[in-house]
């Protein structure tokens, strides 16, 4: 019992001894008499405390340092300085990043330069002091005897740095063809002069191909030999100069010919056709002479194959191609002979507004780089040139058959070429785009792209781009959300930076702290894009501070595509210039508060038809309740009728256009197509045949283009007919070629109503001032944020999601010039039954009878209260219930008042200046 107990005892003193951390001793025997003390082992448990107590007592002051702190000292003062030094270094480095690029590439040539200098100092005149030894060191050290080259290399590469900044392509492979080349001489150079191992000295090997030949030619001896080695270095040799002079090895043949024609060893090799350009001298020299200066001197310079290449002229010229050619507004007789002036005219024609500048290089452009004998060649074989119009195309002849001068310009309607095969004989009429019925011979040529502006070079980063990114980054640490800032994309007036999330973090982490971003940056227009379409990334759109103007001219020169109704929008986030064609659109809304940039949208829309299109391709008719927007396009050729300022008159001129569309609609089915292209194209092709008897006269049908400036004014004076007339063109009129702009700064649900939006797909919002607006216009939010002057959202039709872009600008006095240009070429023929409404109403209606003078009563009440109330009629001309009810029908069906809507007063369409109008139509006088 003892022993167990005594067990039991020792046991308890050793978990005891474990918890307070101290080893167990062994365990006390029992007391004399049976009799144990279990208490006793417990006894470390309670000094336990003690201990503890003893650890937490504040450690003793240590000893007084025998530098009495200078140590510290010194220690303090050198970190401060490293600090600020470190600092001093990061700002340089931050303002580095903002220095402009041609800064950047210029002073990384000068520092070649300079390096080149020093090194030529060190190996072609001795240098003495410590440079000169340090040049020695390395540059001897490592190429051998062939260190009096380096400052050659280090010369040309700057050389080149300063000539052509603009080509950091070839950087790299001109690295690698130098590293190859240098690598295979100098092991050559060090295996010539036997080869020579450190055993030898540093003298020997710097006698030889020093370090670098040593290393390349030193492996290759121990594995095969010198027999195999200087093959192999020849071959890298070989590589390494094709690689620089940028010459593949089955063009090497090519390129020596043309290395000794240039040195006068080799004559050129003979080219079939050379010989035929004689027997045309006299051809040739006639048609220069009937050619405008500039034409002539640009004919002279495409027959002359000794002519320099001007890189300029040969991308105007070829681009000028892809352009659709100015084609005259009205079809000459073809009995009639042409001549030299009226060669001059269409030359002039042909050639004039072709603006290449600022267009990037095109796949034409590419070719035209190999040489004008590439675009020769292409024409002697008649080969069709990419992007070309088919009326533009030659056909297969004779190449010796100099065709006569008037036939060539006859078929052609343009410049004559005669290195161009003879087209054959044609009875049918050349290929025209579509046409109206103008009267006289009238030859159109489109505006210049000079008469727009040009604006400065985009930025894609400036120093507030920097700062945001440190400050959103700031706001990720201090929120602890793991988030980066991985890049951006600078626009005109907002930058959209991406931000990358890790690992289980939620997107909803981002967008909570909206506010606290804005009140990081300053900027309370903050917009948050949850992802980015296309990335695994949040896109954060900030406004800059900086911002830039997006000129209409410059989005034009960048369009390759002749579509007559491409238009230029604007510039994107990303950079990129914003175009779309409105046949492809087909109708748009545009909507936005006052002042936000709807107007110059609507001018930038006008001014891209007028620049790309004739009045044969496309028509317009513009609709302005405001009177003051569209007065600046007043006359030009493209108008089918005049402004329309009038809402009643716009009214009457949307029925008109619903009444063209099923006129164009009866003949595409008629003659079985399914689109006004596909017909215009029949037409042109003579494919069409009338019936035997018919006097009509078949013409392919223009684009007609309707633009709406206040969409509000015309939904207040008769909303019925307007919103008809609109459902109705928007859901049939895109294959007749009839599109429909709509325009307006109060985007609520009574002017955008739900038929016009489920039949109008594209919608380009502006600024609003409020979230529901927002959703009218995109059906979605986001335009509630925008920050005006021309910023927008885009959601061309079949987008999912609205693009982001500023939209483009255009002054008054480009627009006049257009417009004057336009004027200049020809004047405008209006239609004469587009607004008729009003005269076909001019009749007395029998139902009157004897109630004339009491209808003009009513009417004049009625108009000059604008409150139309059936008992008012009762009470004002004391008649009864049953007349005052006629009256008012009365008043309805010459759109006096609107339809009953129950008990409530009817509107009044009728504005109290219009009163005498209506007076005089109801007693069928003529309207003053």
């Amino acid at each position: 019992m003892a022993s167990r107990t005594s067990g039991k005892g020792s046991q308890s003193t050793a978990g005891t001894a474990k918890r307070v951390g101290r080893t167990p001793g062994p365990a006390k025997k029992a007391a004399p008499g049976g009799k144990t003390a279990p208490k006793k082992p417990a006894a470390p448990a309670r000094k336990a405390p003690a201990k503890k107590a003893a650890a937490r007592r504040p450690a003793p002051k240590p000893a007084p340092s025998p530098t009495n702190g200078v140590y510290r000292l010194v220690r303090a003062v050198w970190l401060g300085t490293a600090h600020g030094v470190g600092a001093v270094f990061r700002s340089i480095g931050r303002g580095a990043k903002g220095l402009d690029p041609a800064h950047r590439k210029d002073g990384l040539a000068l520092l070649l330069l300079g390096l080149a200098l020093i090194v030529a100092a060190g190996t072609w005149s001795n240098l003495q002091g410590p440079v000169g030894d340090l040049v020695e060191m390395l540059v001897t050290g490592a190429f051998g005897r062939l260190d009096l080259l380096a400052p050659i290399l280090l010369g040309a590469m700057a050389v080149r740095l300063i000539l052509y900044p603009e080509r950091p392509e070839a950087n790299g492979r001109i690295v690698i063809g130098l590293s190859a080349l240098v690598l295979g001489v100098l092991g050559q150079v060090h295996i010539a002069c036997g080869s020579p191992g450190r055993e030898d000295g540093t003298e020997a090997m710097q006698d030889a191909g020093g370090l670098v030949g040593w290393a390349v030619s030193k492996p290759l001896i121990f594995m095969m030999g010198e027999v195999l080695a200087v093959p192999l270095l020849v071959l890298l040799t070989v590589f390494g100069l094709l690689v620089v002079t940028a010459t593949p090895v089955n063009a090497i043949p090519r390129r020596l010919r043309q290395l000794g024609v240039r040195l006068g060893i080799v004559e050129p090799a003979y080219e079939p056709g050379e010989g035929d350009e004689h027997d045309d001298e006299r051809y040739e020299e006639q048609w220069r002479e009937a050619l405008p200066a500039g034409t002539r001197r640009g004919s002279a310079r495409r027959q002359d194959p000794d002519a320099v290449y001007d890189h300029d002229s040969a991308e105007e010229e070829a681009l000028s191609k892809r352009r659709r050619p100015r084609r005259p507004a009205a079809q000459p007789a073809m009995n009639r002979p042409l001549d030299a002036v009226d060669v001059a005219a269409a030359a002039a024609a042909a050639l004039d507004g072709a603006v290449i500048n600022g267009m990037p290089p095109s796949p034409v452009v590419a070719d035209l780089t190999q040489g004008v004998s590439v675009d020769r060649d292409r024409e002697r074989t008649g080969t069709p040139v990419p992007g070309a119009r088919e009326a533009e195309r030659p056909r297969p002849g004779v190449r010796k058959a100099a065709p006569e001068p008037d036939d060539a310009a006859e078929r052609s309607g343009g410049v004559p070429d005669l290195t161009k095969p003879a087209p054959e004989a044609s009875p049918g009429l050349p290929a025209r785009a579509e046409q109206l019925q103008l009267s006289g011979d009238i030859t159109y040529s489109l505006p210049s792209l000079d008469l727009l502006e040009r604006g400065g070079p985009g930025k894609t980063r400036s120093a507030a781009n920097d700062l945001v990114v440190e400050s959103l980054t700031t706001v990720f640490t201090e929120f602890k959300v793991d988030a980066a800032v991985t890049g951006f994309t600078r626009g005109p007036t907002v930058t959209r930076y991406e931000v990358e999330l890790g690992p289980a973090v939620k997107v909803e982490k981002i967008t909570a702290l909206t506010k606290n971003i804005a009140y990081a940056v300053a900027s309370p227009d903050v917009r948050i894009i949850s992802p980015i379409p296309g990335k695994s990334a949040v896109g954060i759109e900030i406004p800059n501070s900086d911002r830039e103007m997006v000129n209409l001219g410059d989005v034009l020169r960048l369009s390759e595509d002749d579509d007559p109704m491409m238009v230029a929008f604007g510039k994107d986030v990303e950079g990129g210039y914003v175009m779309h064609s409105l046949a492809k659109m087909p109708h748009m809304l545009v909507a936005g508060a006052t002042g936000s940039g709807k107007s110059s949208c609507i001018n930038c829309l006008i001014t891209s038809i007028m620049v790309r299109a004739t009045p044969e391709d496309v028509r317009m008719v513009l609709v302005d309740p405001k009177r003051v927007e569209l007065t600046a396009y007043e006359g030009i050729p493209h108008l089918i009728t005049p402004i329309i300022t009038n809402p009643k008159k716009a009214a009457e001129a949307l029925q008109w256009v619903v009444r063209e569309m099923d006129l164009r609609y009866d003949d595409l089915a008629a003659f079985g197509y399914r689109h006004i292209d596909d017909f215009n194209k029949a037409v042109r092709e003579g494919k069409v045949k009338l019936p035997e008897g018919s006097e009509r006269e078949l013409s392919p049908y223009p684009y007609l283009l309707v633009i709406v400036d206040e969409l509000a004014d015309l939904m207040m004076v008769a909303p019925r007919d307007v919103e008809d007339s609109i459902v109705r063109i928007t859901q049939l009129a895109r294959a007749a070629g009839i599109h429909l702009v709509l325009a307006t700064q109060r985007p609520s649900v009574d002017v955008v109503t739900g038929l016009i939006k489920a039949n109008v797909p594209s919608r380009l919002a502006f600024a609003t001032s409020s979230l529901a607006d927002s959703r009218v216009i995109l059906d979605q939010p986001g335009a509630e944020k925008l920050i005006g002057k021309g910023d927008g959202l885009f959601l061309p039709m079949g987008a999912n999601k609205p693009t982001r872009m500023q939209g483009a600008f255009v002054t008054e006095d480009e627009v006049a010039a257009v417009v004057q240009h336009c004027k200049d070429q020809m004047a405008p023929v209006f239609r004469d039954d587009v607004v008729v409404g009003s005269k076909q109403k001019k009749e007395i209606d029998e139902d009157i009878g004897d109630d004339l003078d009491l209808l003009c009563q009513a009417a004049e009440l009625v108009v000059s209260t604008q409150f139309g109330s059936t008992s008012m009629l009762q009470r004002k001309l004391r008649v009864g219930f049953a007349k005052a009810g006629r009256l008012m029908d009365l008043m309805e069906s010459r759109s006096i008042v609107g339809p009953s809507e129950g008990s409530k007063a009817r509107d009044v369409l009728v504005k109290p200046d219009e009163l005498d109008g209506v007076l005089a139509v109801i007693r069928g006088e003529s309207a003053p």
